[in-house]
């Protein structure tokens, strides 16, 4: 979406596409979590996969925050905001084993 299409976005499109990024943040964070409870399963790129799906839950449920507040009445962002704090904690904790891993790489 462009800048100019957010500052004309009618309201039902903004409460749909809130709630779209929402959910779907919610989602990325959820799979991201489940990564790093069961880190075997993708093997040595987990990491990455896992800091990727954390990003991408933090830029979702922020860009719906924006939305909501500039564009819904009476938003209520418990959601993303919610959202939000898995996408940190998926970042936390699959940074500190990617950083792990660049070390164990740099001093062999």
């Amino acid at each position: 979406m462009s800048p100019d299409r957010l500052d004309t976005m009618p309201a039902e499109n903004a409460r749909r596409t809130v709630r779209i990024l929402t959910w779907i943040g919610i989602a990325t964070g959820v799979i991201g979590a489940v990564l790093i409870a069961f880190p075997k399963v993708v093997g040595p790129l987990g990491p990455w996969l896992q800091l990727a799906l954390g990003i991408a839950t933090l830029v979702l449920a922020f860009r719906a925050r924006k939305v909501g507040i500039a564009e819904v009445e009476g938003f209520d962002g418990r959601l993303s905001l919610a959202a939000a704090l898995l996408g940190f904690l998926v970042v936390f904790f699959a940074g500190q084993v990617a950083f792990g891993l660049l070390v164990a790489v740099a001093n062999p």
